[in-house]
């Protein structure tokens, strides 16, 4: 059985660089291009990360808690040492001894600073049952309410379901963290990023090539179970002021 090709930077902008019509067939593409190439790819997937590639970066991430402690950071020598996530998607409450969860439910700002109480005063330690997310430049932090005490950090811990960050390639014949099932739409992407300033037909070719494949496989990278939506319950019945 023949072993699939490997995503590799090198692969890709090769491809790239020919589907701009800027690499004839036997041409080499230079020292100079190479770095383009991978500067427009570094762009690309760090640009793709913000618009929903989800499935195979999902990371079920467990929170060690400290009694009297609210806020934990992700990142580099944070409360949890990784490298900084890009959102937190769900979170849990795990019972060790039984197994049960319990589970979160997020805060917006919104809602953090209108509660009657917050901080790691005693009288606001307890069971944890929310969560606010802090999204900055070099960290990800999170807070939880109520702040836990040292009966819910010795019974269990959390759990976020995290969407964790993509490396970005620094070798040209490294095998990227993409599934073979992307590799047209990164090179043809990556095309569309090259072709500026090429005959008109050539960019639009690139444009409309880049964006059909990058949308067949959004629409595929989805949960095969189906997705159940509740009440959000944090609203409280409050009326709407829209008409």
């Amino acid at each position: 059985m023949t072993t699939p090709a490997i995503n590799t930077p090198y692969g890709i902008i090769t491809d790239a660089y020919s589907d701009a019509g800027l690499l004839q067939d036997g041409d080499d593409l230079t020292p100079e291009q190479l770095a383009k190439g991978l500067r427009r790819l570094r762009d690309l997937i760090n640009l793709w990360q913000t618009q929903g590639l989800k499935l195979w970066v999902n990371e079920d991430i467990t929170v060690p808690l400290t009694a009297g402690t609210a806020v934990y950071t992700f990142a580099p020598s944070g409360s949890v040492d990784m490298t900084k996530p890009l959102r937190v998607l769900q979170g849990y409450y795990l019972y060790t001894a039984t197994n049960i969860r319990r589970p979160l439910l997020p805060l917006s700002w919104s809602d953090y600073l209108t509660l009657g109480q917050a901080g790691t005063l005693a009288a606001n330690r307890g069971a944890i049952t929310q969560y606010l997310v802090n999204k900055q430049a070099a960290q990800l932090s999170v807070t939880f309410w109520l702040c836990p005490d040292a009966t819910e950090t010795a019974n269990g811990s959390v759990h976020l379901l995290m969407q964790t960050q993509i490396a970005n390639p620094i070798s040209l014949t490294e095998t990227i963290e993409f599934p073979e099932e992307w590799r047209m739409a990164l090179h043809w992407g990556v095309a569309d990023e090259l072709s500026t300033g090429q005959p008109q037909a050539i960019m639009d070719r690139c444009q409309q090539r880049a964006q059909a494949y990058r949308l067949a496989l959004e629409g595929w990278d989805v949960e095969d179970a189906p997705t159940r939506f509740a009440v959000d319950t944090t609203l409280g019945g409050q009326e709407s002021s829209f008409t």
